[in-house]
């Protein structure tokens, strides 16, 4: 028996979760229902909300301090799914004051994953969702003055 060939770039996509149909209003599960409907008659249910965070760490692509100012350059040739893309918002809130995250595109016309058709026919860009998002972003060839080596 052969090992089943895994193709390089390419993510295997989610399991959706199954729904549940015909649910009690204010409950997630029939099970969460039935719980509270028996044993769990006395508890309250859907009552609390508790804020956390879960903690990653990030690495930028590229560093460089430029003008007082530490930009940590993302280089990206696509995004795969809205988690990958959505981790960037919640590293920009967590970032110092000094330092800003800037993306560097493969290519900035690039449709966003999973994206709905406009109706001008058109799909949400890389570089649409990255301004409408407050981040700076650039291709190769349109880096600012200074940032490339081939400036000198």
């Amino acid at each position: 028996m052969t090992a089943p060939k895994i193709r390089r770039g390419f993510r295997k996509k989610r399991v959706p979760r199954p729904v549940e149909k015909d649910l009690e209003p204010g409950y997630d599960s029939h099970w969460e229902y039935k719980l509270h409907s028996g044993p769990l008659s006395e508890w309250d249910i859907h009552t609390t909300k508790i804020d956390y965070i879960v903690e990653h760490t990030y690495h930028a692509d590229f560093v460089k301090e430029i003008d007082g100012k530490t930009i940590l350059l993302e280089a990206k040739g696509r995004f795969w799914d809205a988690p990958e893309y959505s981790k960037y918002i919640w590293i920009s809130k967590c970032l110092p004051e000094n330092y800003e995250l800037v993306f560097l595109f493969s290519d900035p016309s690039a449709p966003m994953p999973q994206a709905k058709r406009r109706v001008d026919g058109t799909k949400r860009s890389h570089g649409e969702w990255a301004s409408s998002k407050g981040f700076r972003w650039y291709s190769e060839d349109s880096l600012p003055e200074g940032w490339s080596s081939e400036d000198d």
